[in-house]
């Protein structure tokens, strides 16, 4: 029987934390003495991070390597085993922070060894005029791909000689060009890359057809015109084989710009001596042509930032009717635009809607560009 008053499960439970913990000692490890708690499935509890101390694990390799006849010097150690914290008794803080440092080390070992070989396989430069010379065998759909390889290849798309060339490569006499299109005109080197942008619309197949897929705006309401800038507003009546004469609506819009966190980093520009190359002032532009059956009267909005479009079904169940607001300031993402504070334009019935890039060939731009 178990004495009064001390109950029986305390003399045959074991105490809780009698466990020892074993300490490893570098002094230790040879050949004859490899304890059970240097390999990866001993007990967790007996060894507390369960990996052996890096001068534990040298000691074994240079025993093994003496067993294999080899020399330690002339074989590479290759790190397998990870360092370790202090020994197996310290705290849970230390261990956190001594696998931090190998993470780090190790990192910065392997940044430096990707830098070695950066510098010791970095390929072939080649001139420019090899670039220049495969620039005039690729698509004008491959432009940007081609302009990917590299900064030579970027650089020979910002010349005057690599858009020549791709414009008398895809002219064509039968193609109805405006007069600011035509050779004559491509010898000016302003706009030269926005005009031969705009000519390829005309001439090269795959380019026009591009536009003849696109979907109606009714059937696809374009989310790209958010917080666009109106620049330009004008209305014009159109006459016809209607007996009755139709209004045609244009606005103008300039798209919002990316935003980069960094202000220094703006993205690639051109060389400065091609800078008249690429220059175009509808740059981001796009034109929102609405045709209505009826005059309506439209208040100033240019200046102001496009927040709202929608297409709905007009009061007479016909035809659509075309809601736009307009705001000081553009709306954050996220936000809702508040139209009691904001321009609202409401324009019904609406015959058709119709929404030009600055490369399309009915889009309105100036021949002296």
């Amino acid at each position: 029987m178990a004495p009064r008053g001390r109950p029986a499960a305390a003399a045959t439970m074991p105490r809780r934390g009698a466990r020892k913990r074993l300490k490893f000692r570098a002094d230790d490890v040879c050949s004859e003495r490899v304890t059970v708690a240097d390999y990866a499935n001993s007990d967790p509890a007996v060894v507390k991070s369960g990996r052996v101390k890096k001068a534990v694990a040298n000691a074994v390799q240079q025993e093994v390597k003496s067993l294999c006849g080899l020399e330690a010097s002339c074989v590479p150690t290759e790190e397998v085993l990870s360092v370790s914290g202090e020994s197996c008794d310290s705290s849970d803080e230390m261990d956190t922070k001594e696998s931090i440092n190998g993470r780090a080390a190790s990192r910065k070992k392997k940044s430096k060894r990707h830098k070695e070989d950066a510098e010791a396989g970095g390929g072939e430069e080649y001139p420019i005029d090899i670039w220049l010379l495969l620039a005039s065998y690729i698509r004008p759909e491959d432009i940007v791909r081609f302009s990917l390889i590299c900064k030579k290849a970027w650089t020979v798309t910002c010349t005057a000689a690599f858009w020549t060339r791709l414009y008398r490569r895809h002219y064509s006499l039968d193609a109805y060009l405006p007069l600011r299109l035509r050779p004559e005109s491509m010898e000016k080197l302003h706009c030269l890359r926005a005009c031969v942008i705009r000519s390829l619309f005309h001439m090269y197949e795959p380019f026009a057809a591009r536009l003849s897929r696109n979907p109606a705006i009714p059937d696809s309401t374009p989310s790209t015109l958010k917080n666009s800038r109106c620049l330009l507003f004008w209305c014009k009546k159109i006459v016809g084989n209607r007996q009755e004469a139709m209004w045609e609506f244009n606005f103008k819009f300039k798209k919002q710009s990316p935003r980069f966190k960094s202000k220094c980093c703006k993205g690639l520009q051109p060389p400065i001596q091609y800078e008249e190359v690429h220059t175009n002032p509808d740059q981001d532009c796009c034109l929102l042509q609405i045709t209505t059956f009826n005059f309506i009267f439209v208040p100033i909005v240019m200046g102001m930032t496009f927040t709202l479009f929608s297409i709905s079904v007009s009061t007479d169940m016909r035809h659509h009717r075309v809601r736009l607001v307009f705001q000081d300031a553009p709306v954050r993402n996220g936000k809702k635009p508040r139209v009691e504070q904001g321009v609202q334009v409401v324009l019904d019935p609406v015959h058709s809607v119709r929404l030009l890039d600055w490369w399309h060939p009915q889009y309105p731009f100036s021949p002296k560009a």
